[in-house]
């Protein structure tokens, strides 16, 4: 049986919680692997909307174990508020049926002040964090300062280090950012309690992967954000603070490169973008207005709009190099119905030159101009076609032309945000 990577081939928010949700009655385990509750997932089963941020888009379907990797930066408080909201839908959330890994590092309230008072201090130049603090948490897992989850059954060794934290990080706050300051006790008190709570859903994620590759039983890798906003290979510096892409993997979950058989690349049949940084395809008129309002273009965790854009192909053959894409997955093709013409971006143009492939430095996107292919649109819905010769002929050939200047197949598309409205190609589980 096969191990799967699914992952963002975009700017994220390309619709990954409903494929993962639906390729998760094929594998038995679903794995989260990189990024924190800035992440927003959004699925749809049977009319009922579940908007996830940690915890793995599998646990919606009975029967699923989901994993939180070493590689996520974690928020407790978040964590347990996101917990008891499924508790709320009816979805009852165990270390029977999530485990998190001993190893994975820790948000504190210190990383989220520190987000926001960056944030405020760049002013017009900002990144467009959500204020989640996942950059700060990030930067004291790499300097070797960073408080993980298996610190909290430690309380000598949690101590210790809380406290050379609270001390570092509240002289900048109070001496740099002018901002508030943390207890040193609050915050003991506080993590050591929540930490008997989680001490059910600690394991050893590694040695779990281990066993279920080693049986052959399939496991689905889950990917937060999109490769666009990779900390090496995105749109630097206006990136996340984590590695996006397919490698993130590996690392981020603890499994070796040859047990993955397919990396299936979320792309909708537009773009999108949160958020500050270079973004070609931009578009301001009427049909940015049409694909922001009928797509509800909104993030799932901040509520912030997204900026809307014709599809990218340069973006797409990017995603499909550094994350090595067996198949694409088309979402939201339905946001296009009733649009005269579709337009893809093939190429850039900048200072008289053609530009067929991403910068190497994508900084310079500012100054790219999009060169455009433009199809007829067609105005028959596509939202209840399930298989693929049922779209009009213009959607067919929309999807056809897609794949081929990608340069990937096209796997499965989503023609609306039900489970249902999809229509599969090829199922990487089977095949």
């Amino acid at each position: 049986m096969a191990n799967v990577i699914v992952i963002g081939a975009q700017w994220g928010d390309e619709g990954k919680g409903k494929i993962v949700d639906l390729l998760t009655e094929y594998a038995e385990m679903v794995v989260r692997f990189q990024g924190g509750h800035n992440a927003g997932h959004t699925l749809v089963v049977a009319g009922k909307k579940y908007i996830l941020h940690l915890v793995p888009s599998g646990i919606v379907r009975p029967g699923k174990l989901c994993l939180i990797g070493n590689g996520v930066v974690l928020d407790p408080v978040a964590l347990l508020e996101e917990i008891q909201a499924l508790a709320e839908l009816g979805i009852v959330v165990s270390g029977s049926n999530l485990k998190i890994s001993a190893l994975t590092n820790l948000i504190m309230p210190y990383h989220r002040e520190l987000d926001i008072a960056r944030e405020k201090r760049k002013g017009k130049g900002k990144i467009g964090t959500t204020g989640r603090g996942i950059g700060p948490a990030y930067e004291d897992k790499i300097a070797r300062r960073g408080i993980r989850m298996d610190d909290l059954f430690n309380r000598q060794m949690f101590e210790d280090k809380l406290r050379e934290n609270v001390a570092y990080h509240n002289f900048m706050l109070e001496n740099f950012y002018q901002s508030p300051t943390f207890s040193f006790e609050t915050l003991r008190d506080d993590y050591l309690r929540m930490g008997e709570t989680l001490l059910p859903f600690v394991d050893d994620v590694v040695g779990l992967l281990d066993d279920f590759s080693r049986a052959n039983r399939p496991i689905l890798f889950e990917g937060a954000q999109g490769s666009m906003l990779d900390v090496d290979h995105g749109t630097y510096p206006f990136v996340t603070s984590s590695s996006t892409i397919a490698g993130g993997a590996c690392t981020g979950a603890g499994i070796g490169p040859t047990h993955i058989h397919a990396v299936l690349g979320v792309v909708k049949a537009y773009t999108t973008r949160v958020g500050s940084g270079p973004f070609p395809t931009e578009l301001t008129d009427t049909v940015g207005e049409h694909l922001s309002r009928v797509g509800c273009e909104f993030g799932a965790t901040t509520g912030r709009p997204r900026r809307c854009g014709w599809f990218d192909v340069v973006v797409a053959r990017h995603a499909a190099r550094v994350n090595g894409l067996t198949g694409l997955v088309v979402t939201k093709l339905d946001v296009l119905d009733g649009l005269d013409t579709v337009k893809l971006c093939v190429a850039y143009h900048r200072n008289g030159r053609q530009l067929d492939s991403m910068p190497a430095n994508p900084s310079i996107l500012d100054m790219c101009e999009p060169v455009y292919e433009e199809m007829p649109g067609w105005s028959a819905s596509t939202a209840h076609a399930r298989q693929f010769d049922q779209l009009p002929q213009a959607a067919q050939n929309y999807m056809r032309r897609l794949e081929t200047l990608s340069g990937v197949p096209v796997d499965i598309l989503s023609v609306g945000p039900d489970r249902e409205q999809t229509i599969i190609l090829k199922n990487p589980f089977q095949g």
